[in-house]
């Protein structure tokens, strides 16, 4: 028989981990624009109203400047979740700057596709998939467009809004315009460079952030430009006379991961709310919502969702997927010549 003392440090225990013991406060930093608006709706509200957690929500920053942050901060960036890419979430876990996530810390983690899963490492929760899209005004441009080498055309000059190489975009376009033309995704690279240069010569010029570099193609200042399929699909929804396409060369996708700082504050309520985000209907509301694709390969969602996004392994295995680790290496390099090569090109 149990004596009293015990009973109570089993009472104690069990309320450490229950639902309403974790942190009443939570930080999560990821993206303005539309998104914030979606991830309100869709995976904030409905988490502070199961968990009784208030959330706190960051939209300072782009991917890039996050992963900086924390790196700056040795794992202790004032945040508890943040949102960034695959190739982020593998060099802030080889550099002990995230934690990693287990299936026993976030039990939904093992629901996910598991060549996803070892992509993105042991610190990245696999939580949406797009993938590097070519979009374009159907006003200006009504025949569409079906090809990368289509943003050379030159009814485009002056006419095409590119990224920064902050955004990982710009590393996925040196890519696929190197597949296009003759080289490959890591490599065999002077082809995109080439084509990235004679591009640039012909641009609107360069913005980091996705959120202002739609506005380009909102206002028409802009009639084509590479642009994550998920925004494409919002703004197609919105009414603006724009559609997108998965070029014929193939594209690279953005496996978009959930990460915890090793020095988060709040590490359970963070754990919590990343297992929340992969839960099956979170990750339904959200891909229904966003316009995005899923790890989980057991989600139900409308066929005309499904039709333009990436939800089962037929459509993984059309893509083109770089060796994130690899390309990692290469960006200091490749960020060098963007400045020097591309950049110089602009008007």
């Amino acid at each position: 028989m149990k004596t009293s003392r015990q009973c109570a440090l089993a009472v104690g225990f069990i309320a450490a981990w229950a639902p309403d013991a974790i942190s009443k406060n939570l930080i999560v930093n990821s993206y303005g624009g539309p998104y914030e608006e979606i991830i309100r709706e869709r995976i904030i509200e409905p988490f502070e109203k199961k968990f009784g957690v208030n959330v706190t929500y960051d939209a300072v920053g782009s991917a890039s400047q996050d992963y900086a942050k924390t790196k700056a901060t040795g794992g202790r960036p004032g945040f508890d979740v943040v949102v960034m890419t695959a190739s982020q979430s593998l060099d802030g876990c080889r550099e002990g700057l995230l934690q990693p996530l287990t299936a026993a810390a976030v039990p939904n983690i093992s629901s996910l596709n598991p060549q996803l899963r070892a992509i993105a490492g042991e610190c990245g929760a696999v939580h949406e998939l797009q993938y590097l899209s070519l979009v374009w005004r159907k006003d200006k441009l009504p025949e569409g467009l079906s090809s990368w080498s289509d943003l050379l055309d030159e009814r485009l000059s002056g006419k095409v809004m590119l990224p920064t190489f902050q955004n990982v975009m710009a590393a996925y376009l040196i890519s696929v315009m190197s597949v296009t033309n003759g080289g490959d995704l890591l490599d065999e690279v002077d082809p995109g460079f080439e084509a990235v240069a004679a591009l640039a010569k012909g641009s609107l010029g360069f913005e980091q952030s996705s959120a202002v570099m739609e506005n380009y193609i909102k206002d028409g200042r802009a009639w084509a430009m590479p642009f994550w399929n998920g925004r494409a699909q919002l703004l197609m929804e919105s009414g603006l006379p724009v559609d997108y396409v998965r070029p014929k060369e193939g594209t690279v996708p953005l496996i978009a991961t959930l990460n915890v700082p090793i020095g988060s504050e709040n590490k359970e309520a963070a754990l919590e709310f990343v297992n929340f985000w992969l839960e099956k209907t979170s990750q339904e509301a959200w891909v229904t919502g966003y316009k995005v694709g899923s790890a989980r390969p057991d989600i139900d969602v409308p066929d005309e969702v499904r039709a333009r996004q990436i939800t089962t392994e037929t459509d993984l295995n059309a893509l083109l997927l770089p060796d994130l680790s690899a390309l990692s290496q290469r960006l200091p390099q490749w960020g060098a010549r963007w400045e020097r090569e591309v950049v110089t090109q602009a008007r």
